[in-house]
């Protein structure tokens, strides 16, 4: 084991945690009314208690255990038996199986939190628990196996350094999915429902930044330059994801900050499928695409009056992220060969 490699894979776990709360929290906890405020705000900080004990009783082993025909983990590493401080060669060599897990189960955390944007402000509270846990259990566990699990999609050889599929598609899909079957809040498209306090979002945004650092360079699982590069790529993306949401604003009518850290989450979200594979210069397009694609999306969705994603997960994660995956095909130069 190398301390350094697990001194960092821990500290990128607290970060990506802060990503959730009080990250995400404020972010989300801002675009909403004001009377809805404490509703996000426990959503969010829940979440995170019940999608880790989730995680560490079955989801865990769900999403990691042993292959049970490329669909699914089985329940061997149930309770996290097995999953202790020597590594698992399968995953991270040099850091504790069970660093491993609470990195992974970070993750799972912020995604069931990310698909709360689309149908915040309309669901009953135990709903919102059933529905967190059923998703986290049936939708974000096979998928994590899929991808990065060693199933049917890991063997085909798709990349996805950091959750590009396996975190902000599947919200993004899903919370399109939750907006239509729940149908939208009263008052959608007649009554104002504009974002009661900008400041906490920008606060929020400025968190999630920082903490993405340790979701995407973390998830080099080493203090290498592999990390250094994703951290470097990460930072670079969203710069420019976030410039070119202000020119677009700009031209339509003027810059907001709004727009400015919308576009900022949509290029970290873009860049985290390729964050280790593709050069810094290689980020200004995914960035640059991430913010035009966005932007658009919004634009369309609002103007159709059938869809009520409250606060455009779809536009900015499921979008951002889907192009960031394609990107890395096209991009990958870092231990992947792209185009």
């Amino acid at each position: 084991m190398n301390s350094g490699d697990t001194a960092w894979v821990l500290t990128a776990s607290a970060l990506v945690l802060l990503m959730t709360i009080p990250g995400l929290a404020f972010f989300y906890g801002g675009l909403v009314r004001r009377k809805n405020v404490l509703s996000i705000l426990m959503q969010c900080f829940i979440i995170v208690c019940v999608i880790s004990l989730q995680w560490v009783l079955f989801g865990y082993s769900l999403a990691f255990g042993p292959d049970f025909h490329g669909i699914i983990g089985t329940l061997e590493w149930a309770g996290l038996a097995g999953v202790g401080a020597a590594p698992n060669s399968n995953y991270a060599a040099t850091i504790p199986h069970s660093a491993f897990m609470i990195f992974q189960a970070m993750f799972a955390i912020i995604t069931v939190s990310l698909i709360t944007g689309s149908y915040v402000e309309r669901i009953k509270f135990s709903s919102f628990l059933v529905f967190s846990l059923a998703w986290a259990t049936l939708v974000y566990d096979p998928v994590a196996h899929w991808v990065w699990g060693g199933g049917w999609l890991a063997q085909m050889g798709v990349l996805d350094f950091a959750g590009g599929i396996v975190v902000h598609i599947t919200a993004g899909v899903s919370a399109l999915a939750v907006a239509l079957v729940i149908g939208a809040r009263r008052g959608f498209g007649t009554d104002p429902m504009e974002p009661h306090n900008i400041p906490t979002t920008v606060m929020g945004a400025a968190l999630l930044w920082f903490g993405w650092f340790g979701f995407n360079a973390g998830s080099a699982l080493a203090a290498n330059g592999i990390a250094a590069n994703a951290f470097v790529t990460t930072n670079t993306s969203a710069a420019a994801a976030a410039t070119t949401w202000m020119l677009l604003s700009w031209r339509d009518r003027a810059p907001s900050a709004l727009g400015i850290v919308t576009g900022a989450v949509a290029g970290l979200a873009a860049i985290t499928p390729a964050a280790g594979f593709v050069t810094p210069l290689a980020a200004v397009p995914i960035g640059v695409v991430a913010a035009i694609a966005g932007y658009y999306a919004i634009i369309l969705i609002r103007g159709s009056g059938r869809v009520d994603d409250s606060l455009d997960v779809l536009a900015c994660h499921g979008i951002g992220s889907t192009w960031g995956v394609l990107a890395t095909g096209i991009f990958a130069s870092i231990g992947a060969a792209g185009l």
